[in-house]
C-alpha cells in the first residue's frame, strides 16, 4: 500500500511540477521577448516532457535502466492507443495535412531509428543520444523555417506578462517538484516490483507510463468536451517525437541506458512500433482524413490487448 501511495504521490507532483514548469518557463521566455512560435516549439514542448525526462534520467542514474526505457515506450503505446482512443470515442478528429507529410513520417523515423540503436547491442549510448537530440534540433527548425503556419495553429502562448517574482517562484515549484516527484515515483515503483515479483519493466510501461500520459489525457476529453476544434493528432505525435529524441537522447547522453528486461525488445518495442505504423492506415480509412469513434474502439483494444500480454 505504502509503494502504491509513493507512485500516486510521485506522479501528482511530476504533473503538478511539470504545470508549474511550464508556466515559469514561458514566462521566462516572454521577457526575454522569445518569439511566440519558438516557446510554442521548444519551450512549451520541453516542459510538457519534462516529467518523463527527469523520471527517465534519475531512473537511469539510479540503476533502473528497464524504468527510464519502459517510461518512455509506454508512454508512447500510451498517447496513441490509450489517450487518442478515449479522445475519438468521445468525438471525431480532422487530421491536418501535415500529418502525413510531416508529423508522422518524423514519428516513425525517431521510432525506427531507437529500436535500431537498442535492438543489436542492447544499449544506448552516448553518440546514439546525440544523434537522437541533434535530429530533433534539426526537425525543430525545419518545422519554425518551412511549416509555422501549421506550428501557429497548435502554439497557445498566454499574451500577458507575469511578474517576475511569480516567474520565478513557478520555475523554482517546478524544479522542486519535478524531482520530488521523481524520488517518490521511482521508489514507490521500485517497491511494487519488488514486493509482487514483477519486473520494473512491467511496472514502468503500465503504471509509470499511463501515469506520466495523464496530463496528454486530461487536455484532450476536456478540450473534446467544450467541442474545441483545435485538437490535433500532431500534438500526440510530437509528444512521441519529442519522448524518443529528446527523453531518451539526453538521457543516454547522461548516462548509456542498457537493457536489462529483454521482454522490451522482444514485445514492448514491436507493440510501439505498430501502433505508430496504424495511425497512418486509421487516418486514410474508412473516411479520409478523418479519425472516428471506430478507430477509438481500435485503438483503445489495442492497448488493452497490449496491457494483457505484458502483465501476464
Amino acid at each position: 500500500m505504502q509503494n502504491l501511495l509513493f507512485v500516486i504521490s510521485g506522479l501528482v507532483l511530476l504533473i503538478m511540477g511539470g504545470n508549474w514548469l511550464l508556466k515559469g518557463a514561458v514566462g521566462l521566455s516572454l521577457r526575454l521577448k522569445i518569439p511566440k512560435i519558438v516557446i510554442g516549439m521548444t519551450i512549451v514542448s520541453l516542459a510538457t516532457s519534462a516529467p518523463e525526462l527527469i523520471v527517465s534520467i534519475k531512473s537511469a542514474l539510479d540503476g533502473f535502466p528497464d524504468l527510464a526505457l519502459g517510461n518512455v515506450v509506454g508512454s508512447n503505446i500510451a498517447n496513441l492507443g490509450l489517450v487518442l482512443g478515449i479522445t475519438l470515442l468521445l468525438g471525431s478528429i480532422d487530421v491536418r495535412k501535415s500529418f502525413y507529410t510531416t508529423d508522422w513520417p518524423m514519428m516513425m523515423m525517431a521510432t525506427i531509428a531507437f529500436v535500431g540503436f537498442i535492438y543489436f547491442d542492447k544499449v544506448l549510448q552516448l553518440h546514439e543520444g546525440i544523434i537522437m537530440v541533434s535530429a530533433l534540433i534539426l526537425f525543430l527548425i525545419y518545422l519554425l523555417r518551412f511549416q509555422k503556419p501549421a506550428v501557429e495553429e497548435t502554439a497557445q502562448i498566454a499574451d500577458k506578462l507575469q511578474p517576475v517574482f511569480k516567474t520565478l517562484l513557478f520555475l523554482v515549484l517546478g524544479g522542486v517538484a519535478l524531482w520530488g516527484g521523481s524520488e517518490l515515483l521511482i521508489g514507490g515503483a521500485v517497491g511494487m516490483a519488488t514486493k509482487y515479483g514483477i519486473s520494473e519493466r512491467v511496472i514502468a510501461i503500465t503504471v509509470v507510463s499511463v501515469g506520466t500520459s495523464i496530463p496528454e489525457l486530461a487536455a484532450s476529453v476536456i478540450a473534446m468536451l467544450k467541442k474545441e476544434k483545435a485538437i490535433s493528432l500532431g500534438n500526440l505525435v510530437g509528444s512521441n517525437i519529442f519522448n524518443i529524441l529528446a527523453v531518451l537522447g539526453t538521457t543516454a547522453i547522461v548516462t548509456p541506458i542498457k537493457v536489462i528486461d529483454q521482454g522490451l525488445l522482444t514485445n514492448d518495442i514491436f507493440w510501439m512500433l505498430g501502433i505508430s505504423f496504424l495511425i497512418l492506415p486509421l487516418v486514410f480509412l474508412p473516411t479520409s482524413r478523418k479519425l472516428g469513434w471506430r478507430d477509438g474502439i481500435v485503438l483503445v483494444g489495442i492497448y488493452v490487448t497490449f496491457v494483457y500480454f505484458t502483465i501476464s
